[in-house]
């Protein structure tokens, strides 16, 4: 009758195993045999200083006729005491046990047998010998454990720490202190093996006892030689357009990337492991940060009451942040979506529990709310970030982008120009300009309704200012609204706009969209092979706004030099490279072609508008365009009435108030 297979199967491993334990048996006796005959050679070569000649004949006679006798003994003894029976992996006090009697009866042995069958030995041959005979048969038997052990150890720290042979950018202080953290922080198993850097006085020479190996040309050669699969960038002194050279040759090794974040924690002392973060795409901009003067800032913000509309979104969070840390009387949030403004709020009240924070929901496009709002708070600096901002979802649904953007942002300047407001800051963006698609359009009418009130305040005829309503259930409740409306006499509200490009890593932007596609697997979808944007990270954008405030006198357009737009191809091909991969390879770029009312290039201004300096070289001011203000409220509030009937040939009436669109 066959063997079932199960069983079949159990036999061959269980001769396999036999097989194997055979195999150690074996290689432990001729091990013995080396141990034992080399051991007692050894003694009798100490005993004459080394000197082989020196060993008189009559004793190297006796040892070498007494040693088949002896190994033969000794193998007895071993098996009889299980010295090749036992599971070394397991071994413990009793194994050395039995390995000490098995030398005490050897040794004893071998005094006896060799002095009277042969010839009297030296005592320096049998204290030596039997010493090292107990060395040497221990040790081989006991490392098996200790390595099997360490094995296990390096095996399961592994699993939470894998292993990185690290390539470290940077043999300043920066990386020294990178280094010393490195080796002294428990958990870590990353090593670093070779340094780089351009400062030739400090090749071939070593920190902490690893090599600076060349400058940033060797980096590709080094990766290979050492077998590097981490770089650690801290180079925190060096310009950002140093920077980016050097990580744009890090990406393309497709090693795992991280940086020390910047030059405050060289000055704090405060470079570590942990304070390395992941290099991110805006790292490859090659852009100076844009410096701003916090004290002017301070001096503006300080003990004041302020309001951000838009107040959860990406830059209106962000604008919350840093307005908190000036020290503001008062800081009011207001957004329409309750998620978000949940979230900043627990944000904020954990790092200021002292700041006297109100988060308030509601609409722009409230006139009711808006002005309730503003006459209760009574903000003295307001931060209009509220605004529909993605392209194709307001080409598809036009009359909202009219509705929020143009409308709300005209309530609520109006609210500021009445309570009392002293500045009123509108954040734009660089669609304004010769806009294709409806969002840029309504973000231009939203500069020219800041200009109108501006210029209204300006020449004293304020109250030429339409109060634009259509919240109103009957005539008798509108004019009940209308009456309780008084225009002061005084008004000395400044309006202004900021406007600026992309923003890296706000909602709808490209970088989450492409981080996502590639953690999916992709593909990464790119519009465009040639389309081109100007780019800044969030922080940035905000900086650039407070600075704004601080040169406002009314009616400008703040514009920042972003520099040398960014290919959208190049940025994702620059991502896909950042997260270990090969473009094209194992992430596909699919190009989708232009989305309805995209361009190929945003521009920053519009040839007539002329450019201002600022103090800030990176910050320039917009001339204003001249239009018919009257003219334009009428139509303003034209367009307000067509928007809220839903009209479909909205685009055409937009046309007529802003010239420069031309929709695709």
């Amino acid at each position: 009758m066959n063997q079932p297979s199960s069983e079949r199967a159990d036999a061959v491993k269980k001769e396999s195993r036999i097989r194997h334990w055979h195999i150690v048996t074996l290689y432990l006796i001729m091990y013995d045999i080396l141990a034992v005959g080399v051991s007692y050679f050894i003694a009798l070569w100490v005993r004459f200083d080394f000197k082989y000649r020196e060993i008189p004949m009559e004793y190297l006679g006796a040892y070498a006729k007494f040693l088949p006798i002896y190994l033969v003994f000794c193998f007895v003894v071993f098996t009889a005491l299980h010295l090749y029976q036992s599971i070394w992996r397991f071994a413990s006090y009793k194994e050395l046990s039995r390995i000490i009697m098995a030398t005490v009866l050897t040794s004893v042995f071998h005094v006896i047998g060799i002095t009277v069958l042969f010839h009297p030995m030296p005592v320096v041959y049998y204290v030596f010998g039997t010493v090292l005979q107990f060395l040497m048969i221990s040790i081989v038997r006991f490392s098996y454990r200790f390595i099997l052990l360490e094995r296990g150890k390096r095996a399961e720290a592994d699993k939470d720490f894998p292993l990185g042979r690290v390539m470290l950018i940077g043999a300043g202080v920066a990386g020294s202190m990178l280094l010393r953290s490195c080796n002294s922080v428990k958990g870590i198993h990353d090593k670093v093996l070779c340094i780089i850097d351009d400062d030739r006085n400090k090749w071939n020479r070593y920190i902490e006892g690893v090599p600076v190996v060349g400058g940033r040309d060797t980096i590709f050669s080094n990766v290979e030689k050492y077998h590097i699969n981490k770089i650690y960038v801290a180079i925190p002194t060096a310009s950002r357009q140093e920077k980016r050279d050097i990580l744009n040759i890090c990406k393309e090794t497709g090693c795992e990337l991280k940086m020390i974040p910047g030059i405050q924690q060289l000055v704090s002392g405060e470079i570590t492991f942990s304070s390395l973060k992941e290099v991110a795409v805006e790292d490859l901009l090659g852009r100076e940060s844009i410096k701003v003067s916090m004290k002017e800032i301070f001096q503006q913000l300080s003990g004041k009451v302020l309001m951000v509309t838009g107040g959860g979104g990406s830059i209106g969070s962000e604008l919350v942040r840093q307005l908190a840390a000036h020290h503001p009387k008062q800081l009011i949030i207001f957004e329409v979506y309750e998620n978000n403004a949940y979230a900043i709020q627990q944000e904020i009240r954990k790092k200021y529990p002292d700041l006297d924070l109100q988060v308030l929901i509601g609409s722009v496009r409230d006139s009711r709310r808006i002005m309730q709002v503003f006459e209760i708070y009574k903000p003295q600096i307001v931060f209009h970030a509220a605004a529909h901002k993605h392209v194709p979802l307001m080409e598809d649904s036009p009359n909202e982008s009219i509705k929020n953007n143009v409308i709300g942002t005209y309530k609520t300047a109006y609210a500021a120009m009445l309570n009392g407001c002293e500045r009123f800051v509108l954040i734009s963006t660089d669609k304004a300009v010769n806009p294709t698609n409806i969002m840029g359009a309504s973000k231009r009418l939203c500069e020219m309704v800041i200009q109108s009130f501006d210029r209204m305040i300006k020449e004293g005829t304020p109250e030429k200012l339409p109060l634009l309503f259509e919240h109103a259930v009957t005539q008798a409740d509108e004019k009940e609204f209308l009456e309780n409306i008084v225009v002061p006499k005084h008004i000395c509200t400044e309006y202004v706009a900021v406007r600026f490009g992309n923003v890296l890593g706000s909602n709808g932007s490209v970088i989450p969209l492409f981080k996502k596609q590639i953690e999916e697997g992709g593909p990464v979808t790119v519009t465009h092979r040639d389309i081109i944007r100007y780019f800044m990270t969030i922080p940035e954008a905000v900086s650039l706004v407070l600075q704004a405030g601080t040169y406002a006198h009314g009616g400008e357009i703040f514009v920042l030099d972003m520099g040398e737009p960014v290919k959208i191809d190049t940025l994702a091909r620059n991502l896909i490279k950042l997260s270990g991969l090969k473009p094209d390879e194992d992430i596909q770029i699919v190009y989708s072609g232009l989305r309805p009312g995209e361009k190929l290039f945003e521009e920053k201004l519009m040839a007539e508008e002329g450019l201002k300096k600022t103090p800030n070289n990176l910050i320039h001011i917009g001339c204003p365009i001249p239009f018919d203000t009257e003219r334009f409220l009428v139509q303003l509030r034209e367009l307000m009435k067509v928007s809220y009937e839903n009209a479909d040939d909205i685009r055409e009436y937009v046309k007529k108030v802003v010239t420069t669109y031309h929709p695709e």
